[in-house]
């Protein structure tokens, strides 16, 4: 199926490059394609604005219904495990399902949930608020993934040469989402109270909702006949999985732990702990369009971007304490640092992956068109949900049990694991083309002598 704005035909199995033709038309967009653009973005800024304005005042307001500790972080923490189980359902359906419905409806629950959650003050403390918390947390999970599923698809369908180019733009907007919603949640809360920030988001991204009603393409596929099982055992993907599930745990470690470790190590104003994270969200958000370009220009080179963001990754958690067997001072300019790095060995590292799967899936059989986009977009978003869970739960335990030093440092181990293994298994990958190669230059040369030989005869 051909490509909107892209008038050299369909793309080449495997994703290796683009076209030479297809490169200079991609700098040309269509009006489809920037109305995608403008979609794709206002979802990816809304909902994690909606998503990260929960944490500066909701565990306080929860507490005061009732609700423990213990009660709260569950709270947080079944978004990442419903985020998992829709992932694997709205990829294997977004063709019977449709994209453009998927994204549209998913957007408008997220908003009217949204706006729900500022009513909550309303509702009886005890076991009544926390049953709505959990009710809406997860209807709020699953309309979000809804979006990003759906989103993540019709990109990769409207700039088929320039995937990693275009999501890699789109995660700036993610990043000022988690940037700006806690100070503007903060700064409504204080100056209106509980329920201003949450309807007034919410109702931002409602009206989002009849915009992209009337801008957004509708794209139609065939039904695919491939699964999420055959994918991910695919054994590059599997490796390409492992990579997105460590980036993800290495993102949530953060959200329980670096506060507390600033505020006892610092002794820094709670309102100075948000300037901290500032440096991990803006280098990721600056960074991830400029890998993104590269991987799509070069994409020979994704396979090193991948081994190196990990392996980089893996050092700044090393140093993120610093590890007690370094034995370096810890400071607060060498953190802020060393979070400014791991935002950019992030992006070097994660951007990359999506386009690595689509490759591989063409590589291997699965036919281009949604189908296949809705498997990759859902089984990225699976990985991303698993490491968004396995990241804050076992973070909060370790650093609970041994502290923050020596939880960041065996939080880095699983990054250096998998940068190591995808490493290994690229170099092999390698040693097999070569020798492949080889032989097949070997049964060529027999083949020429054999013709030249009954020639003579």
């Amino acid at each position: 199926m051909d490509s909107p704005g892209d008038p050299e035909g369909p793309r080449p199995q495997g994703g290796d490059g683009p076209p030479a033709g297809a490169m200079e038309t991609s700098r040309r967009l269509s009006r489809e394609q920037i109305f995608v653009l403008i979609s794709a973005a206002s979802i990816n800024l809304g909902s994690m604005m909606c998503y990260s304005i929960l944490g500066p005042f909701f565990p306080k307001e929860a507490e005061k219904k009732g609700a423990s500790n213990t009660v709260i972080g569950t709270i947080f923490g079944c978004y990442a495990l419903f985020d998992f189980l829709a992932s694997l359902v709205f990829g294997k359906y977004l063709v019977h399902i449709g994209a453009k419905f998927m994204f549209v409806a998913g957007m408008f629950v997220s908003g009217a949930v949204t706006v729900l959650f500022g009513l909550l003050d309303q509702v009886p403390e005890g076991p009544v608020f926390i049953a709505m918390c959990f009710l809406l947390r997860i209807t709020d999970a699953i309309s979000f993934e809804a979006a990003i599923t759906a989103s993540s698809s019709i990109v990769a369908k409207a700039f088929p040469n320039n995937v990693a180019t275009v999501l890699g733009s789109l995660e700036t907007f993610s990043g000022l989402g988690l940037v700006l919603g806690p100070p503007l949640g903060g700064f409504l809360y204080q100056s209106f109270g509980y329920e201003v920030p949450f309807i007034f988001l919410g109702c931002i991204v409602l009206l989002m909702v009849p915009l992209n009603m009337c801008i957004l393409p509708n794209y139609e596929s065939d039904k695919g006949k491939h699964s999420f099982w055959k994918l991910i055992t695919l054994p590059k993907v599997a490796f390409l999985s492992f990579v997105i599930t460590s980036f993800s745990s290495c993102f949530g470690f953060l959200d329980p732990t670096l506060s507390l470790f600033v505020l006892e190590k610092f002794n820094l104003p709670a309102g100075y702990v948000g300037l901290v994270f500032l440096g991990l969200a803006l280098s990721y958000a600056i960074s991830s369009p400029l890998v993104g370009l590269l991987s799509d220009k070069m994409p020979h080179l994704r396979k090193w971007l991948l081994v190196f963001g990990n392996l980089t990754l893996a050092g700044c958690y090393m140093l993120l304490g610093p590890a007690p067997f370094l034995h370096i001072k810890s400071q607060l300019w060498l953190l802020v640092l060393i979070l400014v790095i791991n935002g950019i060995s992030a992006g070097i590292g994660l951007i990359p992956t999506f386009p690595e799967i689509l490759s591989c899936a063409h590589e291997n059989g699965f036919e281009e068109g949604l189908s296949t986009l809705g498997l990759v977009s859902g089984l990225f978003g699976a990985m991303w949900s698993v490491g968004a869970f396995v990241g804050p739960t076992l973070g909060g335990f370790l650093y609970e049990k041994i502290g923050f030093e020596w939880a960041a440092a065996l939080q880095g181990l699983w990054a250096l694991t998998s940068g190591l293994a995808m490493g290994l298994f690229y170099l092999l990958e390698h040693l097999r083309r070569r020798r492949r190669s080889e032989l097949q230059n070997i049964l060529g040369t027999e083949e020429e002598r054999t013709a030249l030989l009954s020639d003579e005869r």
